[in-house]
């Protein structure tokens, strides 16, 4: 397993993240159990969780995540042997504080939510799950418009946010700090009023990266390799579509797609051509799609670490397995021709 920094932190992070939204809905309190301890046996020392998990989120899944690592580590005492990183949630989810958005109150009352359903006294790694002001993630893109945004309210919130943080930071409940669902504007904000401040500065940005969204490609990792922000990319697979599970509308049992409606949204008429064309380059070489395009993200150079979800053992397996394949000169031209004839699929 290789070993990344995060950011500037004295952590070094396995270049694959154990994701675990799928724990309490897909996944129950057992299968968590094995996944972590197959996961930790395979040398990977970083999970990432959220408040908001699991996923697709409810009223009544929302927490469990967070609860089952946390009964995994009073189970094992394995605590110490795991990077953890949680997130507060961003507004608009009514069972969250009433959809509060990120603000010193709410961050507060997250930390103490995840310390106490992780059973643990800190969190490694504390992230700002999706940005108040609006973004272009979560197939926003299409209707992103940041021209009404207030800058000054949003900077103001941003140095509010920032020494919430500090004081969590030195109350030690939280070690470093991390961005999610970001943009370059954003990022830059934040790294900015940490200097001017004196302020504990973002260590990296968990934002969607794979072969079929590689948004970061064009202005991110600019501002990753400059600023020392690694990527911890989620959904390197579109949530399984470039598996080819959903070609031509078919929703298997047991899929996310099956538990609700729209979380295939990565699968449609305009990502579909590009899957089928990824899934033709790995038969071509005598690869398996799904390892193809984990490695693929593994290799980019602004990669801290790639997080991998599994529903089954099987699944896991397979995925951290793809860091010991090799991507060809040839296979990567072949992954650059389907990238220029479809370089925005989803």
């Amino acid at each position: 397993m290789k070993f990344n920094k995060l950011g500037r932190t004295d952590l070094s992070v396995s270049e694959i993240c154990l994701g675990t939204m799928t724990w309490g809905r897909q996944n129950t309190e057992q299968d968590a159990h094995d996944q972590l301890d197959y996961a930790l046996d395979h040398e990977i020392n970083f999970i990432d969780t959220a408040e908001l998990y699991a996923v697709p989120t409810s009223k009544e899944s929302q927490g469990l995540t967070e609860e089952y690592i946390g009964t995994w580590f009073k189970k094992t005492g394995r605590r110490d042997d795991v990077i953890v990183a949680t997130k507060v949630a961003g507004k608009g989810v009514p069972w969250i504080r009433e959809g509060q958005k990120i603000e010193p109150s709410s961050i507060r009352a997250a930390v103490e939510g995840s310390l106490k359903g992780l059973q643990t006294d800190y969190v490694d790694l504390y992230q700002l799950h999706w940005p108040n002001r609006g973004h272009y993630h979560f197939e926003n893109a299409y209707t992103y418009d940041p021209s009404t945004q207030d800058t000054q309210a949003e900077l103001a919130n941003m140095l509010e946010v920032l020494e919430t943080l500090d004081a969590l930071i030195r109350d030690g409940k939280i070690r470093h700090i991390g961005l999610s669902n970001e943009t370059a504007w954003g990022t830059m904000q934040y790294l900015r009023l940490s200097e001017m401040h004196d302020l504990p500065r973002m260590a990296s940005i968990q934002n969607e990266y794979g072969l079929l969204r590689r948004y970061f490609d064009h202005d991110l990792a600019e501002v990753s390799h400059h600023e020392n922000v690694g990527l911890l990319a989620y959904s390197a697979l579109a949530a399984g579509a470039l598996s080819g599970k959903y070609l031509g509308g078919v929703i298997p049992k047991g899929t996310r797609g099956e538990l609700a409606s729209g979380a295939t949204y990565r699968n449609n008429p305009h990502s579909e051509p590009a899957i089928t064309a990824y899934i033709d380059v790995a038969k071509k070489h005598g690869l398996d799609v799904c390892q193809m395009g984990l490695k693929f993200a593994l290799d980019r150079p602004f990669m801290t670490s790639v997080i991998i979800g599994a529903t089954s053992m099987e699944q896991l397996k397979t995925d951290i397995a793809a860091k010991d394949i090799s991507l060809s000169d040839e296979v990567l031209e072949d992954i650059n021709k389907v990238y220029r004839q479809f370089p925005k699929p989803i």
